[in-house]
């Protein structure tokens, strides 16, 4: 299982991050964890191959995950030579259907009608979905909005867990236990702690439960910056290996015992 951070930011604008979005390829699987704005470029400037994209699935409505979704079909309607003819799998939490109808309204045919088929599927707590090749694409309810998702992705290679967008919740970290890599937020400091978010004292209880092999850090606001956020955890209790991702990152889950090797880091 390939992973590469393709957006780690949040709703503010910053020169060097894009919003969220997750690459996953796994055997010919290629998943799209999230769309957020400036997403879709950021696949091209580090060497994904966007229009092979065979599944997408969103985490929750919020701007700052699914505003490059409408750009998204439309580079795959006008943006191939030839024209896309395979089909493209979306999953999201309910309402995932109404979201498309709106946007079909507001962007026109290549969102509502593109000439290649695109599949809703919508998922909710404790479901599950077959990606094809031997792995699975399970979903539990967040402390977000409504209708909002964690994913877990599960191969032979290993497990990745996807927190999304969510406040403190046991029930969530037992969800993510065991994963090789966990991809989950930590949005503010403590001392601005909000209920739909995570904090680093928070966090580090939630990582506690689940116990992965690495945890990568995303989500984080600028009241965190130029802070060792690692090091916050540790200070909390978790001493597991930790990462704050940054936009290009590229992590391996390895088909050897699951092992977890070959982290990068643009320069």
């Amino acid at each position: 299982m390939r992973i590469t951070i393709v957006g780690s930011g949040t709703a503010v604008p910053e020169p060097g991050r894009v919003c969220s979005g997750y690459h996953v390829a796994v055997n010919s699987t290629r998943l799209l964890l999230d769309v957020g704005p400036g997403v879709v470029h950021h696949m091209a400037r580090f060497g994904i191959n966007w229009k092979r994209l065979t599944h997408l699935a969103l985490t929750h409505f919020h701007n700052d995950h699914v505003g490059d979704l409408p750009y998204l079909l439309f580079a795959l309607r006008w943006g191939m030579t030839p024209p896309r003819s395979a089909p493209l799998l979306l999953a999201g939490p309910p309402g995932t259907r109404e979201l498309m109808n709106r946007l079909g309204a507001a962007f026109g045919s290549h969102v509502e009608a593109p000439d290649f088929p695109v599949r809703v599927h919508e998922m909710d707590d404790g479901d599950a979905l077959d990606l094809g090749g031997g792995a699975r694409l399970l979903a539990c309810r967040t402390r977000h909005t409504d209708a909002s998702l964690a994913y877990r992705v599960e191969s032979p290679d290993g497990t990745l867990a996807y927190t999304g967008d969510t406040g403190a919740d046991p029930e969530l970290a037992r969800f993510a236990a065991g994963a090789e890599v966990l991809i989950a937020e930590c949005s503010l400091p403590d001392d601005e702690a909000q209920d739909i978010h995570m904090t680093p004292g928070r966090l580090a209880d939630f990582a506690r439960t689940a116990q992965p092999g690495r945890l990568v850090v995303v989500h984080m606001y600028p009241q965190l910056a130029g802070i060792d956020v690692p090091a916050l955890l540790k200070d909390h209790g978790w001493t597991g290996e930790t990462v704050c991702a940054r936009d290009g990152m590229k992590l391996r889950i390895g088909a050897s015992a699951g092992s977890l090797d070959d982290l990068t880091v643009p320069g």
